[in-house]
């Protein structure tokens, strides 16, 4: 009875720990959130940035078509307006932006809570390759979703945007719209950054090998550039160039990470269940 009554209470224990770590990471979430949403004019002077035609990324482009005597890499002049359609569309997304601007500036302390509370029940092998998918995880995803940023979304914006099947046929792109191909985007990007992990992992479990990799390297190849010009519908091969590389050198470096792994399973020693020693046996023959 005693021992029932003291699972419950430990039960009930982690149940108001986590109760705690949740407070503490809506407080997080909520504090940053309200910090972004007063400073309205330079959150979406951010958010609305990729839209213009004096964006950074176009910036560098016509620095690189100087150094390299290609014009053609210089993009022309471009305006596109973005309208509004609904009453309080304009609210709700200045809401809505505050609230994800909040959670990726709190995201590595809602990490750390999340992984303060798990992290009791872990062994201490567990702790170390759960620190390690954790921080390359977040590393990767970010890095995923500030290429998307910088590059691949300006470049579909500007091409989506300015695209037109009849003269007399103009764009109009509503602040929905915007918001939402930007946000999915940033989220496939960075979902696409985490094939590493995905494939260590996979090795990890035996569905994987280095070898299965190289030997559909070209289908992969393939696979590649097609994502590549479903994510940037232009017809221009360098900016098509500019988003497979990216996810060509992920793949490789996800071989690596595979090879490595299978080296690493391959070399650790067999674990012996500990045997009590022959002279202590009473079953001895």
């Amino acid at each position: 009875m005693k021992q029932e009554q003291q699972k419950v209470l430990t039960f009930w224990d982690h149940l108001e720990e986590l109760r705690h770590v949740l407070f503490r990471i809506a407080v997080a979430v909520v504090l940053l959130m309200l910090i972004a949403f007063l400073f309205k004019d330079e959150l979406f002077a951010i958010v609305l940035a990729p839209k213009n035609a004096d964006f950074i990324i176009y910036h560098l482009f016509c620095r690189l078509a100087d150094a390299v005597s290609m014009p053609s890499l210089c993009p022309e002049a471009f305006y596109v307006k973005i309208i509004n359609t609904q009453l309080a569309a304009q609210f709700i997304t200045h809401m809505s932006v505050s609230f994800y601007a909040g959670f990726l500036l709190s995201s590595p302390y809602v990490i750390y809570q999340l992984f303060r509370f798990v992290s009791p029940a872990l062994y201490e092998n567990e702790k170390k390759y759960s620190t390690r998918v954790i921080g390359w995880g977040y590393i990767l995803f970010m890095m995923g979703v500030l290429l998307n940023y910088f590059l691949i979304f300006p470049l579909t914006f500007r091409f989506l945007a300015t695209y037109q099947v009849s003269m007399e046929v103009e764009n109009t792109i509503t602040l929905s719209s915007y918001m939402d191909t930007l946000m999915m985007m940033s989220l496939m990007m960075g979902i696409v950054f985490e094939i590493p992990i995905l494939c260590w992992l996979f090795a990890k479990l035996g569905f994987l090998t280095s070898a299965f990799m190289k030997r559909y390297r070209r289908h992969a190849i393939v696979i590649i550039l097609i994502i590549g010009a479903i994510i940037t519908p232009t017809s221009d091969v360098f900016t098509l160039m500019m988003v497979s590389v990216p996810m060509y050198l992920l793949y490789e470096i996800s071989i690596w990470i595979v090879g490595r792994t299978e080296k690493k399973q391959v070399e650790e020693p067999v674990e012996k269940v500990d045997e009590e020693p022959w002279e202590d046996n009473p079953y001895k023959y």
